[in-house]
């Protein structure tokens, strides 16, 4: 029987839509190859879309959106957008909506990719890091007073429930418990954040004995982690965090598997009860839109993130050593367009 999956396309602003068409014309091959179908729709959300209409996602758009089984995004951003604007009117609306609790970034050194770590090799650095992704201190609690005085105070705080704990923590040891290694590492500040973190750092430790036997635990403050990512990434197989040390540390690790270029990430919703969202990291990059020079592979990255999620797994896996033979084989100084005919040469075979 054939497989339908409904995409919603959000291909964005700068070189997103660049970079979208490559990635999606690359999972299109695997569902002609595997016999699946994508059914795609574009929507116009971006940073360009609210310069013309005023309007970053209503609520009819958001409710149309619930009905697919996947969001793709490029990339959004405006130079001519406030900061802060399309982030929450966007990409903190979607993930807070559609409850996609779980921001999940393979941080993986791919064959020929340069590593700004001395002497590392792909053996090395492959690990993923899963960050709650819809509480901490992006959940909006906070505010001003006496704002604009000398007396001014502006408090933003961190808050977490144990059902948001409780979820993260479980989703990380499930997917630690299928990796040959089974190793968690919790990252947190147990030592300082004494409040967040005991409730993290109880909840870890009791569904690890209770549920994950077989899942080794392992805890390290935030400032550590930083410094064995650099020193000895090999160390890690799946490392779990609150919103704001995720944010922090994915980064890190993007930069050691060579960069936000070759950084994908899903904004997951486990329960796919609603859509979840797949994006590379790299940002709209304005500077370089429409001149043919943006690197498609953190968008094919993030393509196979989304095969793999919705059931697709030989066509993943397929994609992801199309991958890593083109990083071997082919200069990331490419064009657009040469990367995106070379990939489609090595993924055709």
């Amino acid at each position: 029987m054939s497989r339908t999956h409904n995409i919603a396309v959000i291909g964005g602003d700068g070189i997103g839509p660049e970079v979208t068409k490559v990635a999606l014309d690359a999972a299109q091959s695997q569902a002609d190859k595997y016999g699946f179908t994508l059914n795609l729709t574009d929507f116009p959300q971006s940073g360009a879309h609210y310069l013309k209409t005023g309007e970053v996602l209503n609520d009819d758009t958001l409710e149309n959106l619930k009905k697919y089984d996947a969001i793709y995004l490029g990339a959004v951003g405006h130079p001519d957008v406030k900061p802060g604007i399309i982030e929450k009117g966007l990409l903190l609306k979607l993930r807070f909506e559609l409850d996609q609790y779980i921001n999940l970034r393979p941080v993986k050194l791919y064959s020929g990719v340069d590593s700004p770590l001395k002497d590392v090799t792909p053996a090395d650095i492959d690990y993923v890091c899963v960050r709650e992704n819809t509480g901490g201190l992006y959940s909006g609690v906070g505010g001003f007073n006496m704002k604009g005085s000398k007396d001014e105070v502006a408090i933003q705080s961190m808050v977490y429930n144990r059902t948001q704990v409780e979820r993260c923590l479980r989703y990380a040891f499930e997917l630690a418990a299928s990796r040959p290694r089974k190793t968690l590492a919790m990252v947190g500040k147990t030592n300082v954040l004494t409040y967040v973190f005991d409730l993290w750092d109880r909840v870890f430790n009791e569904l690890g004995e209770k549920e994950f036997p077989e899942v080794k635990r392992e805890y390290y403050h935030v400032d550590a982690v930083c410094m064995f990512m650099v020193k000895d990434p090999a160390r890690f197989d799946v490392m779990v965090t609150s919103n704001m040390f995720g944010d922090i540390v994915t980064d890190l690790g993007a930069e050691t598997q060579g960069g936000m270029g070759m950084a994908a990430s899903g904004n997951i919703n486990p329960t796919k009860s609603t859509p979840s969202m797949f994006e590379p990291v790299h940002g709209s990059a304005p500077d370089i839109a429409g001149q043919n020079k943006a690197n498609p592979i953190a968008a094919i990255m993030s393509a196979r993130m989304m095969l793999e999620f919705l059931g697709e797994q030989e066509a993943a896996d397929d994609l992801d050593k199309a991958i890593d033979k083109y990083t071997a084989t082919q200069p990331l100084t490419l064009s657009t367009t040469e990367s995106a005919a070379k990939f489609m040469e090595i993924l055709k075979g």
